[in-house]
């Protein structure tokens, strides 16, 4: 059954273990305003311990995953406010962006329409990204005489080559889902119609790993990008010897069915988490 925020701009149903939230403004493509910003963290802080989910995807009611900010409502009415309302409403954005970047779950963006600007935030929060074919890509802000702001500079400089990133915030043009994806700003493109379900096969996928391993993973791949080679080693040491502190029992049991059973191989797939102690079965689910 879908469900509401306090102010209806974010829906959300949980099915099968996954959480989907979606931008619910689609007579705005989604824009993101300053109410918008707020329910969107009452939602992820609301689902993120839930025992009925284990994966959350990101998504837009309409044709639009997000066209970025809402141009009236987030900059004009908060400008004319005053510089404590701009840095309010800039703190409330970025606040539930970074929630997502470190959240208890994955978490994968679809993206079944227009992606502009500030949608490139929680674009980067997200684990991973999948795209329609014909969505459309853009950092539009070299258009209307200002850089990509909120984050959107640093999301292309991390995503894409150096001349690519270049490119994109400089010309102003849009990228289709398959550029995007051929670029790396989302791991793949598909039809639209078979977007759901290429996001519910991940997700499945997903379903099956090891709940704490996974968190641990998503972590740690964000960390070390930053790290010396040496202070990632010794970073991802403590980060294993912290996940074993959660559940001590999973990677025991992975290698019982391994090497007693013989039941599993980790390159061809998970181990059976139902055959793991409740602990290991329960945690980050």
């Amino acid at each position: 059954m879908t469900e509401l925020s306090s102010n209806g701009v974010v829906a959300y149903d949980v099915e099968n273990g996954i959480a989907w939230v979606r931008f619910n403004r689609p007579d705005k493509r989604n824009c993101m305003s300053p109410t918008l910003n707020r329910d969107m963290m009452e939602v992820l802080e609301a689902l993120e311990f839930r025992d009925d989910f284990g994966v959350l995807v990101l998504s837009g009611e309409g044709s639009a995953w997000s066209a970025g900010m809402d141009l009236k409502e987030y900059f004009r009415e908060n400008e004319a406010k005053g510089l404590a309302a701009t840095r309010k409403a800039q703190r409330e954005a970025y606040g539930w962006w970074e929630r997502l970047r470190w959240y208890h779950k994955p978490t994968i963006a679809m993206i079944n329409g227009w992606c502009f600007g500030g949608g490139y935030g929680p674009l980067f929060a997200c684990d991973l990204a999948f795209a329609a074919e014909e969505a459309q890509f853009g950092l539009s802000e070299i258009n209307w005489g200002i850089l990509p702001g909120g984050g959107a500079s640093k999301v292309a400089a991390e995503l894409l080559p150096f001349r690519k990133a270049m490119y994109h915030a400089m010309m102003g043009e849009n990228l289709s889902g398959t550029q995007a994806a051929e670029w790396g700003l989302v791991n793949e493109a598909v039809p639209l119609d078979r977007l759901k379900d290429r996001v519910t096969e991940v997700a499945s996928v997903l379903l099956g790993k090891n709940a704490v391993a996974l968190k641990a993973t998503k972590d740690a791949i964000r960390r070390v990008r930053e790290m010396t080679y040496d202070n990632a080693e010794d970073f991802l040491i403590r980060a294993q010897e912290a996940a074993n502190s959660f559940d001590g029992e999973g990677r025991k049991e992975a290698t019982r069915q391994f090497i007693d059973e013989k039941s599993f191989k980790p390159g061809l797939g998970a181990y059976d988490k139902t055959k793991a102690p409740r602990k290991t079965a329960k945690a980050g689910a």
